[in-house]
């Protein structure tokens, strides 16, 4: 089923990750690439539950919809108290599973609520692709525009190579983190060009990070 569920998400233009066991679940679930995770409780050395509970407890806020057998109401409200934030229970139509999917999304707190972001004095908008200051803005390639992105919702954490790789290529993929280094000088030039008080440090042996110019 969840070959299914992933081929139905990737056919939606969904980058996904398939995990089959629930100690790699949550090693993936920690990391800060994900927009949302759709979660069997029933899992192989780890269940969903507890992983959630783990989630939650290291503040980690993506999404989750619990999809799973168990359609008890006892067993919803356990799912959802541990910090789910939608169940679905098994059989499920799949048209309902991509609307809840969208739906949690939209809410998700990692989107601010006219779907820009902005730092410092910058304003990007994922939707135009558009990076912009008050003088100045460009129109980032498709690729720029994610990596940008994920410095933006991640500016308080260091993104290293592995995690940009997961989230703009695919956990699957055998992209080096050469490209990454390529991606990250394209966009230090833009905010040159752009005069931004925001630059991308880089924190040796780990990764990169969105900073305010004259901080730390």
């Amino acid at each position: 089923m969840s070959q299914a569920v992933a081929q139905v998400l990737r056919r939606n233009q969904y980058t996904v990750d398939v995990v089959g066991d629930g100690e790699f679940g949550l090693d993936c679930a920690m990391a800060p690439v994900y927009d949302a995770v759709v979660m069997d409780i029933m899992l192989p050395r780890r269940d969903g539950i507890s992983i959630l509970k783990a989630m939650r407890e290291e503040g980690i806020k993506t999404p989750v919809l619990l999809l799973t057998a168990r359609s008890r109401l006892d067993d919803k409200i356990t799912g959802l108290d541990s910090g789910a934030d939608d169940y679905l229970a098994k059989p499920f139509e799949m048209g309902e599973l991509m609307a809840r999917l969208r739906a949690l999304c939209r809410r998700s707190g990692q989107m601010e609520t006219d779907f820009l972001l902005r730092f410092a004095d910058l304003t990007y908008d994922p939707q135009a692709l558009m990076l912009s200051t008050a003088y100045h803005a460009f129109r980032l390639t498709r690729k720029e525009g994610q990596l940008m992105e994920l410095l933006l919702q991640n500016r308080s954490a260091i993104s290293s190579p592995g995690a940009i790789i997961e989230k703009l290529w695919g956990y699957d993929s055998d992209t080096e983190d050469g490209h990454v280094q390529v991606y990250i000088s394209f966009l230090r030039k833009k905010l040159h060009q752009l005069h931004a008080r925001a630059e991308i440090k880089t924190v040796r042996g780990v990764g990169y990070v969105l900073e305010e110019k004259g901080e730390g």
